[in-house]
């Protein structure tokens, strides 16, 4: 095998053609486990563990009965990075996947790695040797989008006095500008009995989205969850 060549690469890039194994005297498929990396969570363990819940719990609703994978929250965007990239080395025999936010918008047709080299401050993110563009996926332009795409489970989290009517009425998610995301939710909410939207408001609603409605809002979250499923077989 050639040096810094997953074994596994092909597998996450033609989506599996899986070994086997025998159990019961029957020819049953196997699949490597998968590890999701994500951004965010601080550097906390209660604050991370809120978010790898949150995060558990949606993954939970978009795969059914099929196997889950493991979450991974590593504070830090760059810190997310360098974990997953440690754990190409130490566990070559995971499928070890990356979520991040884009931080920005992504061009229609944009190769992921491609997108984060290109913008200012990310230039470092080199695509290892021997993974592919399937192991980046990217939360455009930030993890609060994700949260746009079902505004009923933002009414059922903050209650009756939230204001629908103060986030931006567009529909393609993706096109909401970073700064702009945090800044309606906050304003929508304020007046809640929880108060403006803050990150740890952020790590319960991920677990409370419809997979079904972000899948409809975000391309890229239906590629990510496309991938996910293709990756998780049934139990």
């Amino acid at each position: 095998m050639a040096r810094g060549v997953f074994p596994w690469a092909t597998l996450v890039q033609r989506h599996p053609r899986r070994e086997s194994v025998v159990s019961r005297g029957k020819t049953t498929p196997s699949a490597p486990e998968v590890w999701i990396f994500v951004e965010g969570g601080g550097s906390t363990r209660e604050v991370q563990a809120a978010l790898r819940l949150g995060f558990s719990n949606l993954f939970t609703k978009a795969l059914g009965t099929r196997r889950k994978p493991s979450v991974i929250v590593s504070g830090g965007r760059d810190q997310a990075f360098k974990e997953w990239q440690r754990a190409l080395k130490t566990n070559p025999e995971k499928l070890s996947l990356l979520l991040v936010d884009s931080e920005g918008p992504v061009p229609e047709g944009a190769a992921p790695w491609a997108c984060l080299q290109a913008r200012t401050g990310d230039t470092h993110w080199s695509k290892p040797q021997g993974t592919t563009d399937d192991q980046l996926h990217l939360m455009v332009q930030a993890m609060e989008a994700w949260f746009f795409a079902d505004r009923d489970a933002l009414l059922r989290f903050y209650g009756k006095d939230f204001q629908p009517g103060a986030l931006p009425a567009r529909q393609d998610v993706e096109n909401i500008p970073k700064p702009e995301l945090a800044k309606a939710l906050a304003h929508a909410s304020r007046d809640t009995t929880k108060g403006s939207y803050t990150k740890h408001h952020g790590f319960a609603l991920i677990g409370q989205i419809d997979p079904a409605k972000l899948r409809a809002a975000s391309p890229w979250a239906a590629r990510f969850f496309d991938h996910l499923l293709a990756l998780c077989p049934a139990r």
